[in-house]
């Protein structure tokens, strides 16, 4: 085997790993958001715990981060290294004929999800910080839910969200199960899988819809 086929499934394995941690982390995301549904004392709770956690804050929050970045630089090099490889072997190549919508256009939902995550950031990452680390104001457990139900008060921020959230179950929908074919995870329960891959990469983006619709309206 080449170094340069070496190099390429060393590429797409670190690929599919990161993809899988942020499956985590988004899942995680979704449960906490979830509860500001049912019980804004246990939203508050959550998020206090998780913002003020010396391991989540400087330990987990940079490795996620730095997850972020690695999953999206990474996969604009494998999308430069595929058109490449096509341009150069394939002259006639009929992507529609081989593949799907979804998985041609995973750099654009990339893009999109790219775009909505500097918005979450600028919506609520960086005022924490500003409110910890630069203003140093007193903590205040109960100020969590204000604050997002602050957010969804914008009708045009909550549109901005959720069309995000459909590209983000766009990409899932290729990338997750796309994953553990990467990493080998292919035998009998391949089709049980492929059912979770599917069932999740709707069911908790149209959660995040549903709680940003909940807001607003409410």
């Amino acid at each position: 085997m080449s170094l340069k086929i070496k190099s390429s499934i060393v590429r797409k394995y670190l690929m599919a790993l990161s993809g899988l941690f942020l499956v985590i982390f988004l899942l995680q995301h979704f449960t906490i958001n979830l509860t500001s549904v049912f019980s804004k004392e246990m939203f508050n709770f959550l998020s206090h715990f998780m913002g003020n956690n010396p391991l989540v804050q400087f330990v987990l929050q940079p490795v996620l981060i730095f997850g972020v970045v690695f999953h999206f630089i990474m996969g604009f090099i494998l999308e430069f290294k595929n058109r490449s490889s096509r341009n150069q072997k394939y002259y006639n190549f009929k992507g529609k004929a081989n593949s799907s919508w979804i998985s041609r256009n995973m750099i654009l939902s990339g893009i999109v999800i790219l775009s909505f995550l500097g918005l979450h950031f600028y919506d609520f990452w960086i005022p924490e910080m500003q409110y910890k680390y630069i203003e140093f104001l007193p903590e205040n457990p109960d100020r969590y839910f204000d604050e997002l139900v602050h957010k969804f008060e914008s009708l045009p921020r909550v549109i901005i969200y959720n069309i995000s959230f459909i590209f983000l179950s766009l990409h899932l929908l290729h990338g997750f199960s796309s994953s553990f074919q990467t990493i080998g995870f292919n035998n009998k329960y391949t089709i049980s899988l492929k059912f979770f891959t599917i069932s999740f990469s709707i069911i908790i983006p149209l959660g995040f819809i549903l709680i940003a619709l909940f807001h607003y309206l409410n």
